[in-house]
């Protein structure tokens, strides 16, 4: 606004100027006489003497008030041109041949000790939902190990089929299997025993087993998965045991997150013809439901699991019922990403301890045992786990846990005095309980350089405390493994695994030959022992290859149990051959 009074001023000044000097002009040509005008004072102009303009002007003009919208054309005009650009070309990688993969296949063996190994495993896909698979095996041997006075041989055979189906939200498999072993009650304690009195015994026993059962999973449902087995267990003896259980995972939503809940149905009945000292048939029989509930919680790079179970125990057979709770408290926290985790938890559970499960950790075991659940209170551990590197991953845990009526093997009574059954000469173990409290140690290191080499070491040791009985029989107080496979190139590979187990300590007793009542007890403790094992193998194609395997390479006369030494350093070769039908 100023501005515009400023130059409209200046326009004044300068018109009023030129009509003053254009007056004079006219006079003086109008007149003869001259006069000499003098400025006394100069005109001196003042903000008053202007126009003040008292609205602001309006433009209607609406080029200066709409932009108009610019156009970009871009003109392009053909352009002959006789450049062929060069065809680049790749540079050229070295790939390996993918290998073939098969369905099935057959392996066959022979070795030392009039050993054989054959395995058969066999998988079709009827449909892209259906496929039906079988699998048999075979492992015996004719035993020959020295200086023992009875025979060593065994045998393992066992027949499974399976069918498994996906549809869209779920998919489930059924199977069924049968297995036959045959044992010796070989370890017969020299002295008092010798060949004489061993050649009256007939020391073999066998297991049968029968089971059948099956798995379905959900997917993006309230019910996660289920599971159900039923096992028929039976020996020579006249011994049998039904083992049903079954188990479902569900999660109940809430409103922060899912309550995952699992629940546990497990029966069990079995009976023995007699027992160790009496002709009383032995019975046995408990029912039990378990339900284990856990919270997760997140934060950050914490994880919280926060639970419980509850067990509810029916003895059929005494008639009595008990309910047990347990502590399910799990966590993990991300100390440096997957570098260093660490973890930790208290958890217990009731433990369903039946024939089958003793006859396969021990299988000298005698029909004469008394079976009920082992009352895991609590195991409490701490841990640290991660990677060192991307190939090389370790895990170290400490561990404290107590069981109420925790199963023991220990050695039967030598029954001098009786008829010969044929296990009851200190050949064969029994089963006790009492209360151990066990504290150990962990430590893990596995190495996954790529696919042709894979190293794993592990590593626990053991500290015991018992309420009842003087020691821990035949527990180890130290465990050690190492295992490794090397692929050498398309055609050489090899393997080795080494165990070794610490000291434990075993009992024995004899019954006095003058006096019934009195028992003669011997503490022993077994020698730690160490056991090599390697393999050899060469394919000589896509489908055969054949193999060589040494176990015992040291020769270690040593002794899983109280008089039952192995065998020595055995060798085995055989051949494999995968196909498809």
């Amino acid at each position: 606004m100023l501005n515009q009074i400023k130059n409209i001023f200046i326009v004044a000044l300068f018109l009023s100027t030129a009509t003053t000097f254009a007056q004079e002009n006219r006079k003086t040509k109008d007149t003869i006489n001259t006069e000499v005008v003098n400025v006394v004072k100069p005109y001196t102009p003042k903000i008053s003497d202007a126009f003040k303009v008292k609205e602001i002007p309006s433009l209607d003009d609406e080029t200066t008030t709409t932009k108009k919208a610019i156009k970009y054309n871009i003109f392009s005009i053909p352009v002959a041109s006789t450049f062929t650009p060069a065809k680049g070309k790749a540079a050229e990688v070295d790939k390996g041949e993918k290998a073939k993969l098969f369905d099935n296949y057959a392996s066959f063996g022979v070795g030392s000790y009039t050993s054989f190994l054959g395995e058969v495993y066999l998988n079709h896909a009827i449909n892209r939902t259906e496929s039906v698979g079988g699998y048999v095996s075979h492992h015996s041997s004719q035993g020959g190990i020295e200086e023992v006075l009875l025979d060593d041989a065994f045998s393992n055979t066992q027949i499974n089929a399976n069918y498994a189906r996906k549809l869209r939200d779920y998919s489930w498999n059924v199977d069924a299997g049968f297995q036959q072993q045959v044992f010796n009650w070989y370890g017969l304690p020299q002295p008092p025993y010798d060949q004489v009195f061993a050649d009256t015994m007939i020391p073999q026993h066998k297991f049968f087993t029968f089971e059948f059962g099956g798995k379905i999973d959900f997917d993006d449902r309230l019910f996660n998965n289920g599971n159900m087995r039923f096992r028929r267990f039976a020996d020579d003896y006249d011994s049998g045991e039904n083992h049903f259980a079954m188990s479902t995972n569900f999660d109940i939503p809430l409103r922060d997150g899912d309550l995952n809940t699992t629940i546990k149905l497990d029966y069990l009945n079995g009976s023995f013809d007699q027992s160790y000292e009496s002709t009383d048939k032995l019975k046995y029989g408990n029912f039990n439901v378990g339900v284990s509930s856990s919270y997760q919680m997140k934060q950050d790079d914490l994880t919280l699991n926060l639970g419980a179970s509850v067990f509810y125990l029916n003895d059929t057979e005494a008639g009595e019922n008990k309910i047990y709770i347990y502590p399910n408290v799990t966590a993990t926290y991300r100390l440096v990403n997957e570098l260093l985790i660490a973890y930790g938890g208290i958890e217990g559970g009731l433990v369903q301890n039946t024939y089958h499960k003793f006859a396969t950790g021990n299988p000298y075991v005698s029909p004469t045992l008394n079976i009920i659940p082992t009352d895991k209170q609590y195991d409490a551990y701490v841990g640290l786990k991660g990677k060192l590197s991307n190939n090389m991953s370790y895990n170290i845990r400490g561990k404290y846990f107590a069981e109420n009526d925790k199963a023991l093997f220990k050695n039967n009574k030598d029954m001098n005095t009786t008829p010969n059954n044929n296990y009851n000469k200190g050949n064969s173990y029994g089963v006790v309980y009492d209360n151990v409290s066990t504290l150990s140690v962990f430590g893990e290191l596995n190495v996954n350089v790529n696919r042709n080499f894979t190293l794993g070491i592990k590593a626990e040791y053991f500290s015991y405390s018992t309420k009842d009985e003087d020691k821990p029989w035949n527990l180890p107080d130290f465990k050690g493994s190492l295992f490794m496979d090397i692929q050498f190139d398309e055609h050489w590979f090899a393997g080795a695994n080494l165990y070794y187990i610490g000291e434990r300590f075993a009992q024995s007793s004899i019954e006095g030959s003058l006096d019934p009542n009195e028992v003669l007890v011997t503490t022993h403790t077994l020698e730690s022992y160490f056991d090599a094992n390697a393999h050899l193998g060469y394919r000589i194609n896509d489908k055969w290859s054949i193999y060589a395997k040494a176990n015992n390479i040291a020769n270690q006369d040593y002794k899983r149990w109280l008089n039952y030494p192995v065998q020595g350093i055995q060798f085995l070769a055989g051949t494999t051959f995968k196909f498809d039908f």
